[in-house]
């Protein structure tokens, strides 16, 4: 990852490590860094994809934003990516759960979606938001 991204979307997750093996298998993103308490309980996540950050960590901690992000859920994030094909094979062969097959869109985009065990939308495609046009 270059650069120190200025957005980053933040899950909880009841099973965070298992979120970790499929962004990390499944998608992957590479993993930064985990800290975890002495139970077990990943406490914060981060997780690189290209230029971009997702944080994670684990539901059921203290604190005001894992309670308030206690009950939430589902989340979406979009990831670009060069190969939407090759990254969607890649996603099946670790059984992830395939929404929308890879197909390109009217925008020039062609996008793939998924979802992860505990629900949360992720969608990748080859659109570059914020690149012009």
């Amino acid at each position: 990852m270059t650069g120190v991204p200025s957005i980053c979307p933040t899950i909880l997750y009841r099973d965070a490590r298992a979120a970790i093996g499929t962004l990390k298998d499944a998608f992957g993103f590479t993993e930064l860094r985990a800290y975890e308490d002495e139970d077990g309980m990943v406490l914060h996540a981060e997780l690189a994809y290209g230029n971009g950050l997702v944080m994670l960590g684990s539901k059921g901690r203290a604190g005001v934003f894992a309670k308030t992000m206690g009950d939430a859920g589902p989340a979406g994030v979009y990831v670009v990516v060069e190969d939407v094909d090759a990254h969607h094979a890649r996603a099946v062969e670790h059984g992830v759960e395939i929404l929308m097959a890879p197909a390109d869109q009217d925008y020039g985009s062609r996008d793939y979606m998924a979802r992860d065990a505990e629900g949360n939308i992720w969608s990748f495609g080859t659109y570059a938001p914020g690149a012009g046009g």
